[in-house]
């Protein structure tokens, strides 16, 4: 396994920082995976829900009006989510300097059956990694509708970096 290396002043910590956010903690797993592993050159994270101070953010799922998450909460609750993935990615490679891309973003977004706005609500976690890592941030992407989330979370995102 690859051994994290830490640097004294991340450049990834700092770009969160002047966005006004910061690197949580890794999210404690819910199930028996661990949170993030690295093969390669690349780290897998798990799938993160919006953890906030080890509480979920919101529940329920994602819809148009009468919803009880409107897209545009769900929109932040995936930046959120993305926040904590690279939580886990820091966990496993010490310094988020260290990666060179994000290669994919998966996220899932527990939808009413007539919400078709997934991909707006995924662009949450996306426009964040791009903010924080610029043209390095640019990645492949699904977002995808699903009847159910983990605890009642209305996303997950999960993400695949490449790191040198």
């Amino acid at each position: 396994m690859t051994q994290p290396q830490q640097s004294a002043v991340s450049a990834v910590e700092e770009r969160l920082a002047e966005l006004g956010l910061t690197l949580p903690e890794v999210v404690a797993p819910v199930a028996a995976y661990v949170p993030a592993v690295v093969s390669g050159d690349y780290v897998y994270t798990s799938g993160q829900l919006p953890m906030v101070n080890g509480e979920l953010a919101a529940k329920g799922k994602v819809g148009n009006v009468s919803s009880s998450v409107s897209a545009e909460q769900a929109k932040e609750l995936a930046a959120t989510c993305a926040i904590n993935a690279l939580a886990a990615v820091k966990s496993v490679i010490g310094d988020l300097d260290r990666v060179t891309r994000i290669v994919k973003v998966v996220g899932f977004v527990a939808s009413e059956t007539d919400f078709t706005g997934q991909p707006a609500v995924i662009n949450g976690a996306s426009e964040l990694l791009g903010k924080v890592f610029g043209e390095a941030g640019a990645h492949a992407r699904s977002a995808v509708g699903v009847a159910v989330l983990p605890l009642d979370s209305p996303v997950e995102v999960e993400l695949i970096a490449e790191f040198s």
